[in-house]
Order: structure tokens, then C-alpha cells, then sequence
């Protein structure tokens, strides 16, 4: 039931249930396990929402954007991906489609409202929140929030990762369907996989799961020092495993 409280306190919550998900040190492995449920397996908004988002976005029916559109494949705090194909040349792609939850941009506002009041209080009255700048936190907070709802800075990040890992042979980062993109919906080549979170299938399939741990070490590393361009949300709903045994993050 933890996940389920978590997400009905609203998108701020979430994105801290989340990041506990990866703390069982400081959760325990059972909270840590409840809390994975936030990464990727909310409950989607109806595929009828999603389609009324897109047209509004790109002024066209979705007949006319996508040959196909499929049910909600993940859902998250923020947005929900679907699955939809296009026409490319005389054969159909497949490609995600990512959508911004409707009303999810207010929740974050009244969130942080709350929190803004919060920190306000506790430096108020507290040397030590004073010391920890609880306030200049909750502001850094909100500025990342209004950049990652912005499906258009997502994108633009997208390819300039794709840049850097071109030479890579054990990462890929799907491409990004511009034509189809705007504020609130992001499309990119659909990744044909099995997700890191998924460990009884990466089983099955015979992966060997310390080489793929080293894989995800050493990919972030590489990306920090090489670049300074790195993924800011490796957590393992976020993380595939293509059928050539490179890591596609999402």
C-alpha cells in the first residue's frame, strides 16, 4: 500500500518515492521494492485524454500523426508512454509516444507551493534548516520541474546524448522523432528490449546480470567524465537491454 499512499500525495511525492526506491539502505529492501512500483507502473490517464493532448499540441487528427496508436505501455509521475507506428517509406515503424499527464503541471505548482511554505518556516525558526538552505533546495526542485515538463528540452538533451555516444558499442539512445514532437509530447524510436526492472526475464533471457551492472557503471562514469552530459534518471525503469546487448536508456 505504500506506493498508492505515495501517489495519491501528488507528482512532488512521487519523485521522492522514487528516488527512495534506490535508497534500501536507507529504506529497507522491502519499502525500496514497494516503492519501484513509482518508476514506471502508475495508473495511466485514458487513451482518449492522451489522444486529445496530441492533437491540441500538433494541430493534427491522430490519423493523420500516427498509422497506429496503442494503449498506455508505462506510466509515471509525469507523463505515460504509448505505443504507436508510423509510415516510413513503404513499411510502418515503431515508435514511443510520450504524454504529459493533464493537470500534472498545476499538481506541481500546489506541491511546491506547500513545500516552498514548509522551508519557509523551518529556516524561520531553525538555525540548522538555515544551514541547509532547505528553501534554495525546494527552488532548485521547482526550476528542474518546469525544464523536464518540457518535452521539447528532453528531446533537444536526447540528441546531443546521441551525439556523444554514436561510438559506443554497448549503449544506444533512441532517436528522436522531431516532426512529431512538441511541449507536451515526445516521440522516439520505440526500443525493442527487455527493462533492467524486469530481472526474471533478463534471467530467462541468459543475461549476465554482474556484466550488466558493470555495463550501467561504467556507461554513467564515461558519460560524466568524458562528456559532462550524463542520464540525471538511471533507475532501472528507465533502462533496456536491446536484442544486441547494448543498454538503451529511456
Amino acid at each position: 500500500r505504500l506506493a498508492k499512499a505515495v501517489a495519491k500525495l501528488g507528482p512532488s511525492y512521487i519523485k521522492l518515492g522514487q528516488f527512495l526506491a534506490t535508497r534500501p539502505d536507507l529504506v529497507g529492501a522491502k519499502a525500496a521494492l514497494e516503492l519501484e512500483e513509482l518508476q514506471d507502473r502508475l495508473a495511466p490517464f485514458s487513451k482518449a485524454l492522451a489522444i486529445e493532448s496530441i492533437e491540441s499540441a500538433l494541430g493534427r487528427s491522430i490519423g493523420e500523426i500516427f498509422e497506429e496508436f496503442g494503449d498506455p505501455v508505462a506510466a509515471a509521475s509525469i507523463a505515460q508512454v504509448h505505443n504507436a507506428k508510423i509510415r516510413d517509406g513503404h513499411s510502418l515503424r515503431d515508435v514511443a509516444v510520450k504524454v504529459l499527464r493533464p493537470g500534472v503541471e498545476r499538481r506541481f505548482k500546489r506541491d511546491l507551493g506547500d513545500m516552498f511554505f514548509a522551508a519557509k518556516i523551518a529556516e524561520r525558526y531553525s538555525s540548522e534548516a538555515r544551514r541547509l538552505r532547505l528553501y534554495d533546495v525546494v527552488d532548485t526542485l521547482a526550476r528542474g520541474v518546469k525544464m523536464e515538463m518540457d518535452f521539447r528540452l528532453e528531446a533537444a538533451a536526447a540528441s546531443e546524448f546521441a551525439e556523444n555516444t554514436l561510438a559506443d558499442p554497448d549503449f544506444q539512445v533512441p532517436g528522436v522523432n522531431w516532426e512529431r514532437t512538441a511541449k507536451n509530447v515526445l516521440v522516439i524510436e520505440w526500443i525493442d528490449g527487455t527493462s533492467l526492472s524486469d530481472l526474471v526475464s533478463l534471467k530467462n533471457h541468459g543475461y549476465d546480470l554482474p556484466q550488466l551492472g558493470k555495463i550501467v557503471i561504467q556507461s554513467f562514469l564515461r558519460h560524466a567524465v568524458r562528456d559532462g552530459f550524463f542520464h540525471a534518471d538511471m533507475h532501472q525503469g528507465n533502462l533496456f537491454i536491446d536484442r544486441e546487448g547494448r543498454l538503451a536508456p529511456v
